[in-house]
């Protein structure tokens, strides 16, 4: 028997498990050193806008007058210093660009041949990379609004109006803000899967996410009715702290939750399939 007989055994690649899929995406995302630095000066940058609106209400306070301390308190006004408007806007161009380049960089980089060359499973792969920069962008949304949460409060408490996590209303405040985090992430995935390119995705997400809400007015049915429909939105129904304010067409609370679940499983879904069927 000749060295030519002996049979050999064929090998077989196993398949992937979608567990590999995410520990590899997140070895991924982490292994960029932008990844880190992006997140840290996203974070100084929204706790700051926060520190900074409930600094100028406690270097004036002794300036209002009583009527206005008053209402402040009455109308637990501590509660929108602990999540500003403008650190919302920052939240999401920060979270968005993240989503929409760890898609579209790999275009970019022409990384994504070998990707898919590796795991043919394209769906499988982009849910494990929307999960990881989901989980992500979780940690980070709620150490941002932890963070601003509690440096707010501690400054208003110097001048005894600053408010507990306990307080009616201060828990949905802080898991809103956090949570626009990942809403906004993965609706960027989704972006950077349809236009494959770093910079249109991001520009993309700065007219969806931030744009297209401030344009939509809430005087007419039909724009107001879109306007619910965005994260941002949806986000300042979460957050209003104080007495409702009057609305032509008003909304609840459990419709601005569901407008979060809707945009993260809508992206979450463009993103896996818009890979699908089309070339690499």
């Amino acid at each position: 028997m000749t060295a030519f007989d002996v049979p050999v055994a064929s090998v077989v690649e196993p398949r992937a498990r979608f567990r590999d899929l995410v520990g590899s995406e997140w070895l991924k995302l982490w292994s960029l050193r932008s990844t880190g630095w992006s997140l840290l000066l996203g974070a100084l940058v929204v706790v700051a806008f926060d520190f900074g609106t409930a600094w100028d209400h406690y270097r004036y306070w002794l300036q209002y007058d009583e009527g206005s301390r008053a209402a402040f308190v009455a109308n637990d006004m501590a509660l929108r210093d602990a999540f500003t408007y403008n650190a919302a806007l920052v939240l999401i161009l920060a979270s968005a660009a993240m989503g929409a380049v760890a898609v579209a960089g790999e275009y970019g980089s022409g990384l994504i041949r070998t990707t898919f060359t590796a795991v043919p499973a394209r769906g499988a792969l982009m849910a494990a990379k929307v999960l990881v920069v989901a989980v992500a962008q979780a940690g980070f949304g709620a150490v941002v609004a932890l963070g601003s949460f509690w440096s707010t409060q501690a400054m208003l408490s110097a001048r005894g109006i600053g408010l507990p996590i306990t307080h009616p209303g201060a828990g949905r405040v802080v898991v809103a803000s956090a949570l626009l985090a990942p809403v906004c992430a993965v609706a960027g995935t989704a972006i950077g899967a349809l236009l494959r390119k770093g910079a249109v995705s991001i520009v993309g997400s700065v007219v969806l996410l931030l744009l297209l809400p401030a344009v939509l007015s809430d005087r007419r049915r039909l724009t107001a009715v879109l306007a619910h429909a965005t994260p941002l939105h949806a986000w300042q129904r979460l957050a209003d702290a104080g007495p409702p304010a009057e609305e032509l067409f008003p909304w609840s609370a459990g419709g601005a939750w569901l407008v979060f679940a809707l945009w993260a499983l809508g992206g979450a879904a463009v993103t896996v399939l818009a890979v699908r069927g089309r070339d690499q």
